[in-house]
């Protein structure tokens, strides 16, 4: 038998396709649109399609993310805090703080005992997800998949004073048009993004020095983000190959162990 999970969020709908012994056997992300039912149907359909397997195969569904309740045929609809942190959990075993940044929302979650103890969630602005990233790569006119290279070559940094979306947007232009380097700029981006995500953090977790910190969701795929919030942690972060799905299969193991 197997179990799927899925993960609807505001920029991806992800489905996570598990058998009797938690081992993935298929994964999908797809773009969640204006029609997020049909990002669900569409995630399941390419879960099924790529493990080669019926639908009556599935033995149980469990929904995690903000349209989980419209997630049809679900035995059970859970937080994404609670998703996860058991995905993560299955990558990282040891690991005590997650932070998941999403296409709208950030979360920095404190975990022990392999449960949830405690979480901060930005969910009030775009500033510091996916969708500031969206207006940030809009505004260097790069596509968003290359902002975490850019800063590579930067001789320094050009600070972001703003976090919020659209003024940071207006600040990022200005900066263009008086000369700045596009490196440079994104690497104020990333910065200010983890000096934001560090103080979430911190929230939680006051001394985060020595403990294991895990990321998961879309911009954790953004290598220049990682590096900038490693910096202000002193430490390296677990990052699993596929970020974009914890939260799916952790949907997916709760599924299993009910």
């Amino acid at each position: 038998m197997t179990y799927l999970g899925i993960d609807i969020g505001s920029l991806s709908c992800d489905a996570v396709l598990i058998d009797d012994g938690g081992n993935i056997l298929a994964s999908a992300v797809v773009p969640t649109g204006s029609r997020n039912q049909e990002a669900i149907r569409r995630a399941k359909r390419e879960v099924l399609d790529r493990a080669g397997i019926d639908e009556a195969a599935i033995r149980g569904i469990v929904s995690t993310g903000y349209g989980r309740e419209r997630v049809d045929g679900r035995q059970d609809s859970v937080t994404e805090i609670t998703c996860h942190a058991r995905g993560i959990l299955s990558f990282f075993p040891e690991t005590r703080v997650l932070i998941d940044i999403g296409g709208q929302d950030s979360k920095a979650i404190a975990i022990g005992n392999g449960r949830v103890i405690d979480f901060a969630m930005n969910d009030k602005c775009a500033a510091g997800t996916g969708r500031f990233l969206e207006a940030m790569a809009r505004a260097l006119e790069v596509d968003i998949d290359q902002l975490g290279d850019l800063d590579l070559d930067a001789k320094g940094t050009q600070n972001i004073s703003s976090m919020c979306t659209v003024f940071a947007e207006s600040e990022v232009v200005g900066h263009v048009a008086r000369g700045t380097g596009v490196a440079e700029i994104a690497n104020g981006i990333n910065r200010a993004i983890a000096s934001r995500t560090f103080s979430l953090a911190k929230r939680i977790f006051p001394t985060l020095k020595s403990v294991p910190v895990a990321m998961s969701g879309g911009v954790a795929r953004n290598s220049g983000v990682v590096r900038a919030l490693s910096a202000l942690l002193e430490r390296p972060i677990d990052v699993p190959a596929e970020p974009d799905i914890v939260g799916a299969l952790g949907a997916a193991l709760i599924a299993r162990s009910r």
